[in-house]
């Protein structure tokens, strides 16, 4: 069976699709699929193409048993809707070219949406070159912008709304990583065949018994520091001030220290917000190797994983709960609904915030400091609950099996 991954995201960048993807094209390689995967030149997140693909527009590479092909897409680090825009349809007539005139026909297209626009492409290369259409939804757009402010243009949105309608009703299957976002799909449309794709941890591949020591010794934190780590996109989505509020609510306790690992749009918002409050015991950490991440985690006592107060979000499963989780840290959990249920009430992993109040994460923060035994049994819960339900080697054979079943009728 030859499977196509058509998405914008990919490695060498970092983030929760790109990691995802990569994995489950792994697998599906091993369980005997020819997969290839069809991309954008990387740029994510700092909207700036990577060194060694600048100035190409169509680039070839093999990884592994995965034929991978990268195309030009348009980069600008504007925030404006036009520039957003350009950057999603750049992609789209690309990949389209790309697609046309250099990959092989193929059994099962899965497209990877946001961008819901790359459905065009997806779809085109569907009827004009065959095979079965997979979309994978692992956040709900155009809603997802409309409830957040990022979109506001009515016309936009309408159209927007009738192309999602139109890809999920032309596709073989609608794939969503929540089942918050499968159950919005299907009361919605209720003829459109769903199913859910978890995320998870690579148990086999991510180094979950890794020291902290090194990452410790190299930002100068001390043995009996206790550590609040937050590591991805710093963006408008997260909330992240939410952190440098409870920082500043707690900073007489001089043990505690927050970090901050990643890159994004809000970055200069939040350092200057540290300025501002002339906060000492918050680090901001740029990007770091993925291969390095699993020390970083160790470092800390606890992983707080926060989002915006929004009835969006409570079908959402923010994908960097998994790696603490995974390596026994207790999370923090600022995301009610979905998350909340699974991770904190089912899987006793750590505890839960209300979304966006500082005062009672602070409360949360302090409690657990002061009940450092408490640490290692939410961690060992946590892991335990992960293990069984969110192993993305055993969701890849799962998955997997659906594609074997969608390609035989």
């Amino acid at each position: 069976m030859r499977i196509l991954i058509l998405t914008q995201y990919f490695p060498p960048e970092t983030g929760a699709p790109q990691n995802r993807l990569h994995s489950l094209a792994g697998y599906f390689a091993e369980l005997g699929a020819e997969v290839s995967v069809l991309t954008a030149m990387p740029n994510y997140p700092r909207m700036e193409v990577f060194e060694a693909y600048k100035a190409k527009f169509y680039k070839q590479e093999k990884e592994g048993k995965l034929a991978i092909h990268r195309c030009w897409i348009f980069v600008n680090k504007s925030k404006g809707v036009f520039s957003r825009l350009m950057n999603y349809f750049s992609f789209v007539f690309t990949s389209l070219l790309i697609g046309l005139f250099k990959t092989k026909k193929h059994d099962i297209i899965i497209c990877e949406s946001p961008p819901l626009f790359l459905g065009i492409t997806a779809l085109l290369l569907k009827w004009t070159k065959g095979g079965k259409l997979v979309f994978n939804v692992s956040d709900l757009w155009p809603e997802s912008a409309e409830k957040l402010d990022i979109v506001r243009n009515k016309v936009l949105l309408g159209i927007s709304y009738k192309l999602e309608g139109f890809i999920y009703s032309n596709s073989n299957l609608v794939s969503g990583q929540t089942q918050g976002i499968v159950k919005n799909i299907s009361d919605r449309f209720p003829k459109v065949n769903t199913t859910w794709l978890p995320n998870g941890i690579d148990f086999n591949q991510y180094n979950i018994s890794a020291e902290g020591d090194s990452f410790r010794r190299k930002y100068h934190l001390k043995a009996d520091e206790f550590v609040l780590m937050y590591a991805g996109i710093l963006g408008h989505a997260q909330g992240l001030d939410v952190i440098l509020t409870c920082a500043n609510l707690t900073r007489e306790q001089v043990e505690i220290t927050y970090i901050i690992i990643g890159d994004g749009p809000e970055r200069e918002k939040l350092t200057q917000l540290a300025i501002e409050l002339k906060l000492t015991n918050v680090k901001f950490i740029g990007n770091i190797p993925r291969a390095n991440m699993s020390n970083a985690i160790a470092a800390c006592d606890a992983y707080i994983v926060p989002l915006k107060k929004n009835d969006l979000f409570l079908g959402a499963i923010p994908s960097k709960l998994f790696e603490p989780l995974a390596m026994g840290k207790p999370i923090i959990l600022g995301v009610d609904g979905e998350a909340r249920d699974l991770f904190i009430e089912k899987g006793k992993g750590g505890l839960f915030y209300e979304p966006e109040n500082a005062i009672e994460l602070s409360k949360k923060v302090m409690y657990l400091n002061e009940n450092r035994d408490e640490l290692a049994k939410l961690g060992e819960n946590g892991k335990q609950y992960v293990s069984l339900n969110f192993n993305r080697e055993q969701i890849a054979n799962m998955f997997f099996h659906k594609l074997v079943t969608i390609h035989g009728n």
